[in-house]
């Protein structure tokens, strides 16, 4: 299957992640055989310029839904569909979805002994553009990109995310996300772990993207404190592998007030 390239001309155009009745199964790390039922049929659509935050408890499913998007192969899709512009992503490789446009920001990001950060950034942006940026100007666009989310300059001769703390590792992420440019971009609980000062650089980093990009964001969380700093268009409450309700800024400040007590309980038994 051919996988369109991307340029940061044609990430203009407007793009659509939708997602329709998927449900997932993990392996089962116990005696038993069976799978565990994760994703009981998860319906959402993030288009461009949208961002939408997914709020839920622990275990709801949450990071599951971001994995399967990404194509981790721990995750088994077992029915409905992902389409990225009416391409179907569960057909592509992991680096195709990649190419095509879509980004995950981990919530542990992985370490990459013997790798620089300088040498795995140029190398995602060349698998992304289909092309090697010209030295002169990337050198340049690096070092703007690490000015603006405070990264020291020396951090490009370390190994990606080797004994890096996990402020830094966050703003490595959103560092990735400026200079690969997806069409949509899933941050997987991308505040946790992060005191003050790094939470406003790394929010401050997806809303330049979000800007500049015109970029989609789902966006993770458990908490509300992101939100001050990243305004979504849509909330949804996730409880019990899928999404449960849906509503607007007003939603996240009901679950900061309330908890997720009337969701969980209406989902009992379902």
């Amino acid at each position: 299957m051919s996988t369109p390239d991307l340029t940061t001309a044609d990430q203009q155009t407007p793009s659509v992640l939708e997602i329709k009745d998927l449900h997932v199964d993990v392996a089962s790390t116990g005696d038993s055989a069976e799978p565990i039922h994760i994703l009981k049929g998860v319906n959402l659509t993030v288009r461009s310029g949208e961002t939408h935050a997914i709020m839920g408890p622990n275990g709801s499913g949450k990071s599951t839904l971001s994995y399967a998007i990404a194509g981790h192969p721990k995750y088994v899709v077992t029915s409905g569909s992902i389409t990225l512009d009416g391409e179907d992503v569960l057909e592509m490789s992991v680096d195709e979805r990649a190419r095509a446009g879509l980004f995950l920001a981990m919530q542990y990001p992985v370490e990459v002994p013997g790798v620089s950060m300088s040498n795995f950034l140029r190398t995602a942006a060349t698998a992304v553009r289909g092309e090697a940026p010209k030295l002169r100007h990337w050198v340049k666009e690096v070092k703007e990109a690490m000015t603006e989310l405070d990264i020291d300059p020396s951090f490009g001769d370390r190994s990606v995310n080797e004994g890096f703390s996990g402020g830094e590792k966050k703003r490595h992420e959103i560092l990735q996300l400026g200079l690969l440019k997806p069409r949509i971009a899933i941050l997987d609980e991308t505040d946790s772990g992060l005191d003050v000062d790094a939470l406003r650089v790394v929010s401050e980093g997806v809303n330049k993207y979000r800007e500049r990009q015109h970029g989609g964001v789902l966006l993770i969380t458990h908490y509300t404190r992101i939100l001050r700093y990243i305004q979504p268009d849509f909330v949804h409450v996730f409880v019990g592998g899928r999404v449960v309700q849906s509503g607007g800024p007003e939603l996240a400040d009901e679950l900061e007030a309330n908890g997720y007590e009337r969701f969980t309980q209406a989902t009992q038994g379902v």
